[in-house]
This record gives structure tokens, sequence and C-alpha cells, in this order.
């Protein structure tokens, strides 16, 4: 393979690990999808016995919910029915509360769950602009979404000195600062957060639920890394199995949306493009039914996958211990990754990271020096973007500028993708390390200014950076 070649393969692999892509880990993740989507797809493997038992059974039914027996026929528009039932049985034993499957809709994934369910309320006959309250920082393409269906966006600023925590006083400000300009009809939320790592509280939920009840919001709850927990203790609580417990008025009044995905946790299977949504209390006047019908259905092999996460093989059956080592191994790498991060950036002056409690992201805080900041207005450039482009440059090394995703002016925010490889993983926190401290001794900084106090070596970069590597976005 040629230098060029080489190094295209390299930013492949940058490409990949932006997104938080797992499948660039070294794991090969879920073989019992691998099997089964290849006996659906070659029938004739259902009577290979070096497939587990379950497996053949499991893609045996699967063809059989398939009109002609084929995989390649047209399905329901809102999912195989067996798929729905799987999605409502597991969100029953999750929050201990019954989950209708014809209010279950299988989606291309969480991207188009959001777009579909603002097409339900955003053509609103009020003569002002439908507005989204939505948290900042967020998921950036829930803002995209809102720009394609002529929504407006509503921030309300997390607290970062609360771990990223919701504070309702601040929502109530954002809500009657926005009646002014537009018509506020839903909340969006992100538990386990993107990119923050924060995890809800259970009461933090409740309050939330409160709020919205008040000012008759409509909550988009998007819980695609409700499997990415960490920490002793710390567990994922979900909108639904809150609204439940809050039960009369609450549980029969607040309209919820909520939101997953096979693209993220162990799962990892961004390709297959497949997720669900759950709808609570919907206003009967938005025809649900009439949306989904006129959007293309998700892919049939996407709902093989969704079925796989939601209906793991089981301790008695054959697929049970080569599924549960595969599980216990991406959750023990990323866990890995996620405390590698904490150590190296709470070592670091000039950097601040609240806990992360969940998700696939870390958001630390720069705090930079007034030459730093100087020297990157000098260029036309928001500081952040200054910081990434030169680790960047010098380290090959990717990462997302804060300033992106909309961060107050005068607050500098790098975002650090935990999904990587472990090995990749540290050795992009390396590679961080050594730039930032060479960064700090061309611009100093307060000892105050997060982590540890440091004396940086003026480390000098070789005539070339190093190759790429991976990001840390």
């Amino acid at each position: 393979m040629s230098v060029l070649d080489e190094s295209t393969a390299e930013m492949k692999r940058i490409s990949a690990s932006v997104w938080g892509n797992l499948e660039t880990r070294a794991v090969q993740i879920m073989a019992e999808i691998q099997q089964v989507l290849a006996a659906c797809l070659y029938p004739p493997l259902l009577d290979d016995d070096t497939l587990p038992a379950d497996v053949r059974e499991r893609a045996q039914m699967f063809l059989g919910h398939c009109v002609g027996g084929s995989i390649g026929s047209y399905p329901e528009c809102n999912g195989i029915t067996k798929v729905q039932h799987s999605v409502s049985e597991f969100i029953s034993r999750r929050d201990g509360a019954t989950a209708d499957p014809d209010n279950i809709y299988i989606t291309k994934g969480s991207t188009e769950a959001l777009l579909m369910l603002l097409r339900l309320f955003a053509p609103s006959a009020h003569p002002l602009q439908t507005g989204v309250l939505t948290p900042v920082p967020s998921y950036k393409g829930f803002t995209r979404v809102l720009s394609v269906q002529g929504a407006a966006m509503v921030p309300y600023y997390l607290c970062e000195e609360e771990g990223w925590s919701i504070q309702i006083d601040d929502l109530r400000k954002a809500i009657q600062i926005a009646r002014r300009h537009c018509n506020p009809m839903a909340l969006y939320v992100v538990n386990p957060g993107n990119p923050t790592g924060h995890l809800q509280s259970k009461d933090s939920i409740k309050e939330v639920i409160r709020f919205a009840a008040e000012e008759k919001l409509l909550i988009i709850a998007d819980e695609v890394y409700q499997n990415c927990v960490y920490g002793e203790g710390r567990e994922f609580f979900s909108y639904k199995k809150a609204l439940v417990e809050l039960g009369p008025p609450y549980c029969n009044l607040v309209e919820l949306a909520s939101i997953n995905s096979v693209s993220k946790g162990a799962m990892g299977e961004c390709g297959l493009r497949c997720g669900y949504m759950e709808l609570v209390n919907l206003d009967s006047s938005m025809d649900q039914n009439k949306i989904f019908s006129i959007t293309p259905f998700a892919p049939v092999l996407g709902q093989i996958a969704l079925d796989v996460m939601v209906d793991p093989p089981q301790p008695r059956q054959p697929s049970y211990p080569l599924y549960t080592q595969e599980v216990q191994s991406i959750k023990r790498a990323t866990m890995n990754n996620v405390q590698k991060t904490l150590e190296v950036f709470n070592s670091l002056t000039g950097i601040t990271l609240q806990p992360i409690g969940g998700g696939l992201f870390a958001f630390p805080r720069l705090h930079m020096s007034q030459a730093a900041i100087d020297h990157a207005q000098e260029r036309d450039l928001h500081p952040d973007v200054m910081y990434c482009s030169r680790l960047l440059e010098e380290e090959g090394l990717l990462i997302l500028p804060g300033s992106k995703l909309g961060m107050k002016k005068g607050a500098h925010y790098i975002r650090v993708s935990l999904g990587a490889h472990e090995d990749m993983m540290t050795e992009a926190l390396r590679r961080l390390e050594r730039f930032h401290l060479r960064f700090l001794h061309e611009f100093p900084c307060s000892a105050l200014a997060g982590g540890h106090a440091h004396r940086p070596a003026p480390a000098t970069p070789t005539d070339l950076p190093p190759p790429p590597l991976c990001e840390a976005l």
C-alpha cells in the first residue's frame, strides 16, 4: 500500500470515529445479528447446523412474518408486527408498566423519528411559528431537523456547574421569552446527554414532566444512549417510567414521544438504520397514522437488528454465552475509555470536565488565556476552532469545537468521542495531552483554571505531523 493509500485509510478511520461509530472498535459487534441476517438473506442456512438453533428459529420466525417468506417484500408502514410487540415487551419490562404495541412506530433511526414527529405538529394553525425548547449543548442533528420543518429553536442552557442539569427556572425564562416571537409546543430532552455525558436523575425528570404539564408541551425524549451508563449505583431512568410513577393527572395528560435506536449502546449498528418511537397521550387531532403511512418504512434488515436489541438471547439459549461476552467486552472497553478520559482531562491545567454518567461523549471546557483568544480573533477564528485546527495539524487528531454546538459567547469547549478502540483512545489522549502542554507553553493560563497545576515543557512537534489516528469528537 502506498503512503497516499495509507493516509486515505487513516482519514476514513477519522471520519468514522468522529461520529462516535462503534464499528471502529476491534470487537466484532453482535454475532447474533450477523447470523440472523445471514439466515434471512440466504434461507438454506436455516438447515445448517453450524448456526445456533435459536438463531435459526429467530430467522425462520422473521421469514414467516414477511410476505412470500422473503425479506425483500414490503413490511407494514409502522413496522413489522412482531418487532412492534418485541419493543412493547422491552419497554414494559424496563418500566414496569404496559406499553401498547399500537403506540410503537418503527423508524429509520432516531433522526427520522424526530423528523416524522415534527411533521405532526410543526405545521400549526397558530399564526406564530412553532417553537421547540432545545437544550444547549445538544444533538446537532435535531437543530437541522427543526430547520427542515420550519420550526423555531427555543434554546435553554444546561447548567454545567450542576453537572449539565436541566434547571426549571431556565426553562421558564426560555419559554417566556420565546412566546414573544413563536408558539412553543414541545420540549426536547436528551438523556443520557449528547455531548455532555450527563445522566438525568429521576427527580429531575419528574420536575421536567410537571413543567411540561403546566405549559402544555409535548416532551420529546431522545433516549438513544440509555444502555451507555457508567459508574457504580447509576442507572438509566426513562421518561415513560417517571410519567407512570407520577400517576394522575400527569400519566393521562402529558404527551410524550420516546426515541431509541440500534445505532448506539452495545449494538452500534449505525448502518442498519433502524429505531423506534413510542407515542403516549398524543393529541387525537394529530393523525400520526397518516404521517407514517407516507413515510418510507424502516429497512427490514434494520428491524431484525432492532428485534435482537430489545429481545436478546436468553440464558438457556445456545447464542447466549457469545452474546453476553460481546456485550460485556464492549461495555468494559467503553468504561475504560471513560476512565482514561477523566484521568487525562482532570490532570491538565486549563481544562475542566464534569463527571460522565452516560452517553458516548465527553464535553470538556477549555479555559483559554486572553493571549490565546486574541491570537484566534486575529485570524478570524473562534478560539476553540483555532485550538482544534492546530490539534489536527500538529497531531493528526480530529475533534469537534464546542462553538459548533451553539455555546454561549466566551465559553470554549471540545467534544470528545468515547467510542474508539481502547488502543486508539489511549494514543488519542496521549497526543491531545502532548499538544495541550505545548499550547499552554505558548499561551499560559492560570493554574486554577481546571485540572492540576502543570509546568508544561516546550515539547516541539516534529517537522512532519504524526499520521492521522482517530478523532476524539
